[in-house]
């Protein structure tokens, strides 16, 4: 047998025939900034940290466990997806400053825009109908 068929062979089943998901991305970019902060500091541990890191991104790689890591994948997505939606609502609460305030509400959290009128208004939160005061100055 060549060795193109062993290879084919080992590799039937494994997670890396699915290429490059998101979360072993992010772990190659952690590696590679870390290496790079280990030139300057030279540092045993963070070489460790790296190593560890490196171990674990082709862990997962050749993991035959496609939908573990299709799991693992899809909490990453989730994770950069919620940080995505902090910084994106920053930014519009601060383009809006002028016409518009946020409050959240105190039954479910949920951060609800508000028209910028000074006073006392009753506020009735769209997801949990529950009535609230907000104070605008």
């Amino acid at each position: 047998m060549n060795l193109r068929y062993k290879l084919n062979q080992f590799m039937y089943g494994r997670y890396v025939t699915y290429g490059m998901d998101l979360l072993t991305k992010v772990l190659l970019v952690i590696c590679i900034a870390l290496s790079v902060v280990n030139l300057f500091l030279g540092s045993y541990i963070i070489q460790f940290a790296e190593t560890l890191l490196f171990i674990y991104m082709f862990y997962r790689l050749f993991s035959k466990n496609i939908s573990k890591r299709t799991a693992e994948n899809g909490k990453m997505i989730n994770l950069l997806g919620k940080i995505k939606g902090f910084f994106k609502l920053r930014k519009r609460m601060h383009s809006e400053r002028q016409t518009h305030i946020y409050k959240k509400c105190p039954h479910c959290s949920v951060t609800l825009r508000l028209p910028r009128r000074a006073g006392e208004h009753n506020v009735n939160c769209p997801r949990c109908k529950n009535d609230f005061k907000v104070k605008v100055r």
